[in-house]
Formats: structure tokens, sequence, C-alpha cells
């Protein structure tokens, strides 16, 4: 898939939660081709200062082209994008890397852990789009930090939701909520996104349910394209044996079971 750099046209940003923004750009060259699970690459400056462009997950797209990004605020980079005004333009890369698995006419489950919500959503608008049946379970540590929650709701989809504090939903991880349907139901195909550590627990859950699941890692991307070798990630391969693989090239969605959970 071609590559595209264009200059994108802000249509709008607000913030969305706790440092947290959703920036809304005109940008039909790359929401027409995007796949969920994808990526751009910002350059988060009008110099060469930020030297790195910032990645960010692909969120959402228009009917009209537009191209939805929710961040979270981090440092210099993701400061200035969140200063951004209505009718700036920003300086963008993409698609970039190996989105989602996609299945036409079957159940499937996509597990949101906080900001994991990001290329989750797009995926379920896909899913849906698709003919399949959509189990959503996104859970964070309070219900403050459950953000797009009215789009989830608005969409056909059937939405868990699970807080850390009980603030809202179940009370604990989400992974737990989702092992809870597991015990009822089960699923052609999973999807997560998410902190890590609850990445892993869902690969256990999927791997003891017999469930094909695929995951979005979280890895910093410098060059975005496999040259700096600054976002490795360790797989297995057939035979069990760890090697590296750039998370940028190579993902950023990986089959959960080629994952090296460290356990």
């Amino acid at each position: 898939m071609l590559i595209q750099n264009i200059a994108a046209e802000v249509l709008a940003s607000h913030q969305a939660g706790p440092e947290v923004f959703l920036l809304k750009l005109r940008a039909p060259a790359i929401a027409k081709v995007a796949q969920p699970g994808q990526f751009v690459h910002i350059r988060c400056g009008e110099t060469m200062d930020p030297l790195l462009r910032r990645p960010l997950s692909i969120h959402d797209v228009g009917a009209g082209g537009e191209l939805f990004l929710l961040y979270q605020v981090k440092g210099r980079g993701t400061a200035w994008l969140a200063g951004r005004q209505v009718g700036d333009k920003v300086d963008i890369l993409g698609p970039i890397g190996r989105g989602f698995t996609l299945p036409a006419k079957k159940r499937v489950a996509l597990v949101a852990g906080g900001l994991g919500i990001v290329p989750l959503l797009f995926l379920a608008r896909r899913a849906l789009e698709a003919g399949n049946v959509v189990d959503f379970f996104y859970g964070a540590q309070d219900k403050e930090r459950l953000y797009r929650l009215e789009t989830l709701e608005a969409m056909a989809i059937n939405l868990f939701v699970a807080t850390d504090d009980g603030s809202t939903g179940f009370h604990g991880p989400v992974t737990e909520l989702w092992k809870e349907h597991l015990r009822e139901k089960t699923y052609d195909l999973s999807y997560a996104c998410g902190p890590r550590a609850g990445l892993a627990a869902f690969a256990r859950l999927a791997a003891r349910y017999g469930i094909p699941a695929e995951v979005s890692l979280e890895e910093r991307m410098a060059c975005g394209f496999g040259a700096c070798r600054g976002c490795v990630t360790a797989l297995l391969d057939a035979q069990g044996k760890i090697y590296y693989e750039n998370v940028c090239t190579g993902g950023p969605v990986f089959d959960a079971a080629s994952v090296y959970w460290g356990d």
C-alpha cells in the first residue's frame, strides 16, 4: 500500500478527557485506504524540532475523507499537536503498518484497555460493515477515562464496560469481564489493544479457549519504516524460539500466539 505524505487540514480539535484530545483532519487520500490497526506518522512542529515524528493509531475515518486521531499529551510533540486550531495544517505520513484481519459474518470480540480504544473503534465500525456480530469489552481505571462512550453506544455493537475502581460497569479488569462471558459463549476471532499486562492476560485467555486472537502492540516508533530498530518486540517462531521484529513494519498488529509475553 502506498504511504502518502500530505498536509492535512485541522477540522476540529477538542479535549476528550484528562490530557486526551480528539483531532479531526481532512485527509481523504489517507482515509480512503486506511485499515483498522494502521497508524500515521505526524510531524509535531513547524521546524525539524522535535526531530522525530509521532506515531498515532488511526482512530476512525469519515465518509467525507475525515481522519480522526485520539491521543494523550505526553511531551512536547503531542502538546504542540493539542494546540492546533481549525484551519492549521499538519504534516502526516500514512497509512503505515499491518492492520487487523477482518472476517465477514462471524462473531468477534474486541477487548480495549484504556486508550486501547483508539484502533478498536475503527475496527468495530469496519467489522459491523462486514456483517459481523461485535461484542465490545471496554475497560479503564475509572469512568472518566472511558473515552468515546457515546460513539460506541450509538453503534450496533454489544457493549460491556469495566472499571478498575468500580465507578461504572463491571468492577475489575476488562479481561476478567471478558473471561466471565467466555464461560457462556465463544468467538470466531478476538482482538485487543491496551497496556501490555492486559494484552498478556487477553492472549492467555484466547489460547485457553481456543480463540484466534490479534493484538495491537504499543512501542515507541522513531522512524516508522524499520530502519532504526527502535521498536523491536520479541516474537516466537514455529519452534518456540525467540526472535525480534519491528513493530512499525511487522505490525503493529500481531497474532497474539506469536508474541513472547515473558512467561
